[in-house]
């Protein structure tokens, strides 16, 4: 049974049990806990938690998930995956246990034919929580599980909670025994190779305290609502019923595997080295191009740093495998062929998946090959001192001069029988993001904790937005929080944040900036507000600070929107919408928005392109947004379903939830965008669009900055100014200003060349002078050409070349500058010198032990640089010693 037909089984088989069909969430966590989603239950945490109400009693999805902290394991064992689906039932107070075990034994056991997965349930075995005799009855006398199939275990393995205060439960896993081929007797206690778990059915029944670990929190009592969470892995069943021996030989990874084994001619199944690496290159490939897909773009930090490492896993796998080829344009393509089946979405962005991912390979290919060469020096160094660790500082010096990424040295120091000096390098790392993030103490995460914030939701109640329609209101302060700590009153001086009954303020979100304004009281109490973010699901938390009086919760007030900032931000996120339009039909449907920051009067847009937009169809793209300005289409904003948004057009950005009632806005019948922002009413309220720049920000990435409205005017008119006086300082035309100033700048660089032409001759002009300092050594003339003129090392070099010229016999020349902060020097050879066993190479090295230089050459011509000047003497001494000792 093909994966594709698993997931569809499953999701066929609960929407006949009266299940609301919810599609995937994007592996973009919205939720600041998470770096990506890990598991089937992230999309519906809200309502777990009580922030959000359900908006059905019962769900079912198959959800696209990432794990990386196992990812060490990926490849070295049958069921450690990077990226996996799960399948899963969900309950918001409705069906408890006995539901959720018998839909689970119902779907595993029933005839294929019937739906189901046909398993024997005879090679079913079932694990519970110690002490839940509830689950062990229904298993044993509802289901019919015999009771030796039936095995408890203890919290660390059958009781769930999310790590911090809130629901918990027992759980109660099913297990399929493949048989003693696999692994001894015994059910799951004995061997988890052997039963390997497909099914695990979580009931939140109670709520547990503060604490660490998995076992050591108290539990407080039960839910006033008790839901059902459970996970069937995609990856794990089509093992199973495909009848393979691990998840990376299943249909969907081993399309990838095989492309692999062709690129590098290699037979997976011949050598364990090879095939734990040829799993890792599927693995991987495959979380790289969901991750792409979702809009993840390669890079240093957060979600993209993961990308980019499983990517250079991928690359350095290959190479290890023995191609030298750019391989991740093959590999992703045969990933989207083996996943497109269930997720269209990505054949019809294989474009901007695949551009993405060779951008990545050809930036990494420069990076391995310097970084690889600094690597193998030091690790060579290392083993000659006889020691057996990589220091912190090489490890943090290949990381940030060479761009080599700390996991990757990490697995080449394993490789190489040496450790590295993580807590030296993590110590630097530290040291480094404190300088670079001295003054970013996150101004989205505020003061307080999350769970200040859902106590600060409780007190206040959902918050209404109403800023689409209202800009001024009255309003309820329903709670306020100062340092963190929630307080009933505030007064002139303190900075704060609060929660309204209503807002008119919009919160900082879908690239906008928040708004800002006043909220003035009866008494004549001011609040200034500066920001507006959405910490917790539910909560506008709005920042500011109190300008006069003294105010206290629950007190009525009108809050005013700045309206000049607010029109000048609509107005940029119009233009963004625009812009991105027209970027698409510039430049395929690939560039697709990846970021934006809607400012007043200022936006930036990001978008996946691994070249440079030429200047041609920049100023077309800029000519074609205004012109549509001057159209003065309308700009509506209307609710639908996803589904019809699809139908008309409209897109939707990577990293955004979207709710099944979706708002999209629409310029004219020309852009349509899924979109939460607020925007100007007419494309000719924007005025005009200037491009400001275009440029990269990252491998794959640009980004174009424009102004708009009066800010771009005033800019168009600085512009204007500053072109008449141009044309007034070279005295021509506007039209002839580009040509009169080129004209100027190549009859400076010739100058310039002359000028450089003359210095060169004065100093090759008299080269008597260097050559009446020359000794006679053995067979050998030396020659030190010691000069305090403030030239150049390129300079010097072709001064000791000269002087070489000169000499018919045997000679050495020695060039030393140190009129600069470091001393320069240059050792040149003739022929003759060379065949009496002279070597440049050699002579430069003594120099450099005197000087604390380095520095390389040939035996004809050898350079280096070093810091100790008053070293010279000795050095040239030591030089002369060696040329006597041939």
């Amino acid at each position: 049974m093909e994966s594709a037909e698993i997931r569809q089984r499953f999701l066929d088989y609960f929407a006949k049990q009266n299940h609301t069909v919810v599609p995937s969430a994007s592996l973009i966590a919205n939720d600041p806990t998470l770096l990506l989603v890990n598991a089937g239950m992230v999309p519906f945490k809200p309502y777990f938690l009580g922030e959000v109400a359900p908006p059905y009693a019962r769900a079912t999805s198959v959800q696209k998930c990432v794990r990386t902290l196992d990812i060490e394991e990926v490849g070295k064992t049958t069921r450690h995956g990077s990226f996996f689906q799960m399948a899963g039932n969900f309950s918001f107070g409705d069906y408890f246990k006995e539901g959720a075990i018998k839909f689970a034994w119902e779907l595993l056991t029933s005839a294929t034919s019937k739906g189901g997965y046909g398993f024997d349930p005879e090679k079913l075995w079932v694990t519970i929580y110690l002490d839940d005799e509830e689950s062990f009855d229904i298993w044993r006398n509802q289901v019919g599980v015999p009771e030796n199939r039936i095995q408890r275990r203890g919290m660390a393995d059958n009781y769930w909670s999310m790590g911090v205060a809130g629901p918990c439960g027992p759980c109660s896993e099913i297990y399929f025994d493949r048989g003693k081929e696999f692994g001894k007797d015994g059910g799951p206690i004995a061997d988890e190779e052997r039963y390997l778990e497909v099914w695990n059915l979580v009931f939140m029944q109670y709520l547990r305290g503060e604490g660490g670990g998995k076992e050591d929190f108290p539990i407080l009592g039960e839910l006033p609502s008790k839901n059902i969470d459970t996970g069937m892995g995609v990856e794990r069943m089509a093992a199973i019923l495909q009848g393979v021996d691990n998840i990376y030989e299943i249909d969907t990874t081993k399309v990838i595997l095989d492309k692999a084994t062709s690129l590098v001619n290699k037979k997976y199944g011949a050598n364990n080295i090879d095939d734990v690496r040829l799993r890792v290159i599927a693995d991987h490939t495959r979380t790289a191009t969901f991750l792409i897909s979702d809009g993840v773009v390669p890079s240093n930090e957060a979600r993209g740093y993961v990308l980019r490492r499983m990517m250079r896993r991928v690359i350095r796998n290959m190479r290890l495998l023995g191609t030298d080829d750019l391989v991740m344009q093959q590999l992703v393509a045969s990933s989207i062929e083996a996943m497109s089946p269930q997720y269209p979405e990505l054949a019809s962005d294989k474009g901007r998946i695949l551009q993405t991912a060779i951008s990545e390979e050809e930036s990494f290919i420069k990076t391995l090959k310097a970084g690889t060469q600094i690597f193998d020096l030091a690790a060579s160094e290392i083993k000659q001192s006889k020691a057996k660790q990589l220091s912190g500082d090489k490890a943090f010096e290949l990381h940030d001069t060479y761009g080599f990424p700390i996991d990757l040295t990490l697995e080449m120091a394993q490789e190489a029988g040496l450790s590295v000096d993580q807590a030296g390098f993590k110590d630097l790392m530290t040291k480094q993001r404190d300088r670079a993030k001295k003054d970013a103490k996150a101004r989205k995460s505020g003061l307080a904790d999350t769970g200040q914030y859902r106590k600060l939701a409780d007190l206040a109640g959902v918050s209404e937005f109403i800023g689409y329609k209202e800009v001024e209101s009255e309003i309820s302060i329903k709670g306020f929080l100062i340092d963190g700590e929630i307080v009933k009153s505030v007064k002139a001086g303190d900075e704060i944040e609060f929660a309204l009954n209503r807002t008119p303020f919009y919160a900082e979100g879908g690239g906008q900036l928040a708004d800002a304004g006043r909220i003035e009281s009866a008494d004549g109490s001011v609040i200034e507000v500066s920001d507006v973010q959405q910490p917790v699901p539910g909560l506008y938390l709005h920042r500011g600070k109190v300008i006069n009086g003294e105010i206290s919760t629950n007190v009525n007030a009108l809050a005013r929107v700045d309206i000049e900032r607010r029109k000048a931000i609509s107005r940029a996120h119009t233009a963004t919408h625009m812009i991105h339009k027209v970027f698409r039909e510039a430049l395929g449907e690939t560039a697709t928005q990846l970021g934006s920051e809607n400012a007043p009067g200022r936006l930036r847009f990001d978008f996946p392109s691994t070249k440079a937009v030429p200047e041609n169809i920049l100023r077309d793209a800029e000519a074609r947004v205004n012109e549509l300005l001057l159209a003065d289409l309308q700009v509506t904003a209307h609710l639908m379903s996803q589904a019809e948004a699809r139908d008309m057009g409209a897109m939707a950005l990577f990293g955004e939830k979207y709710g099944d009632v979706v708002r999209v806005v629409s310029v004219g019948d020309w852009a349509h965008e899924l979109c939460g922002g607020t925007h100007a009413q007419r494309s000719a309220q924007l005025g005009v669009v200037k491009f400001l720049s275009e440029q990269s920000i990252g491998a794959g990435v640009r980004r174009v900055e424009a102004l708009v409205g009066t800010d771009a005017y005033s800019f168009l008119a600085r512009e204007h100014i500053l072109v008449n006086e141009l044309v007034n300082l070279v005295k021509g035309r506007p039209d002839e200003l580009v040509e009169r100033v080129a004209g100027m700048l190549d009859k400076l660089k010739e100058v310039e060349k002359e000028l450089e032409r003359i210095r060169k001759s004065q100093i090759l002009s008299d080269l008597t002078r260097y050559t009446a300092n020359k000794e006679q050594i053995n067979q050998v003339v030396f020659i030190p050409v010691v000069d305090s003129d403030d030239i150049s090392a390129n300079d010097l070099r072709e001064l000791v070349t000269a002087v070489r010229g000169t000499q018919n016999s045997a000679c050495v020349v020695v060039g030393i500058n140190s009129s600069l902060e470091k001393v320069n020097a240059i050792v040149a050879t003739n022929e003759a010198a060379r065949n009496y066993g002279i070597n440049a190479q050699d002579l430069l090295k003594v120099i450099m032990e005197q000087i604390s230089g380095k520095g390389g050459g040939k035996p004809d011509l050898a350079q280096g640089s070093g810091t100790e000047k008053s070293k010279i003497p000795s050095a040239l001494s030591q030089v002369k010693a060696l040329i006597a000792g041939n």
